[in-house]
């Protein structure tokens, strides 16, 4: 499938973005496993399942071709990647946006990791698994709707829709990508406006090896250099404060960003870097008004109830 096909080709991480990725959607291998024998019948480890499904569209929408509404306690998953050359002294990790709801993961048969919750991301470090050539990636999703163990939010547990419950959505339903990282590297960040002190408190958390290691952060407006400085990592985080010059304020009127530019340096020399961004404001409650950068905010709220036709959740 060309790049140009590939469904949701946009990069899914908008505020913490790499070069090095690449988009696994499109179309993989899938079986319905009503009976949840498919791992004693090794789907794990199988060269082929019965059909196939467009990710990262669910198996009971349209877009998927799969289009099955009925219950679906257990799905299986499988493609195969081959990871690019440049990639070779890379950690290399496999994210998920979203599996609906208890997830495994295996790669090249074997078990990487597992993760639970229907509307969360999750990533597996599965540099280890890996081999030369063309690597398997199998994924299990169960789904049990009629469980009240289990949040399926307005899912319907009725096999139509009915009053305020919709068509319910089973396994993969948001992208599906590998990323390439250096041996330590950038993993999140928690950033911080201050509109009244015209700055923005970073505090960067590092995986990996981080002795000596310093955070190169830079702002920008407009492609213009507004503010940049400098922390050493102290353990595994570094926490720095970007000082502006000039204060263009984020409001729903003018929802201005200001691009934002990391860099992981040891002894100057590059290691990591991540490109985000961020809006200047100010929230706060004087009752019975929430303020927005120092005035009230009237909130006028419309509820657009239901799933879209074609995708449902995606």
């Amino acid at each position: 499938m060309s790049n140009a096909s590939i469904p949701r080709p946009e990069f899914p991480r908008p505020q913490w973005v790499r070069e090095e990725w690449l988009n696994l959607n499109g179309t993989w291998q899938f079986e319905r496993d009503p009976g949840r024998s498919g791992e004693q019948r090794g789907l794990p480890t199988a060269d082929r399942l019965s059909g196939e499904i467009v990710v990262p569209f669910p198996p009971e929408s349209a877009l998927s071709g799969v289009a099955c509404k009925d219950f679906m306690p257990s799905v299986w998953y499988r493609r195969t990647v081959t990871i690019p050359e440049r990639w070779r002294h890379r950690r290399i990790r496999l994210h998920f946006g979203a599996i609906d709801y208890k997830a495994r993961v295996w790669i090249n048969g074997r078990e990487a990791g597992s993760h639970r919750g229907g509307y969360t991301p999750f990533a597996l470090e599965i540099t280890d698994f890996l081999k030369a050539g063309k690597n398997g990636i199998v994924v299990c999703a169960e789904d049990d709707t009629r469980s009240p163990l289990q949040p399926s939010g307005k899912q319907s547990s009725q096999y139509h829709s009915h009053g305020c419950s919709y068509t319910r959505v089973t396994g993969i339903w948001q992208t599906v990508w590998l990323e390439a990282v250096p041996e330590t590297y950038l993993a999140e960040a928690k950033l911080t406006p201050d509109l009244e002190g015209a700055r923005l408190f970073i505090e960067a958390k590092v995986d990996g090896p981080a002795k000596g290691m310093t955070l190169i952060a830079t702002a920008f407006a407009d492609g213009v250099e507004v503010g940049r400085t400098h922390a050493v990592c102290v353990g595994n985080r570094a926490t720095a404060v970007i000082e502006l010059s000039g204060v263009r304020a984020w409001s729903p009127e003018d929802p201005f960003l200001y691009d934002l530019d990391l860099r992981l340096e040891q002894a100057g020399h590059p290691v990591d870097r991540v490109r985000s961004y961020f809006g200047l404001r100010s929230i706060a409650v004087d009752p019975p008004a929430i303020l927005l950068n120092g005035k009230p905010a009237f909130q006028r709220l419309v509820l657009d109830q239901g799933y879209y036709p074609d995708g449902i959740y995606t």
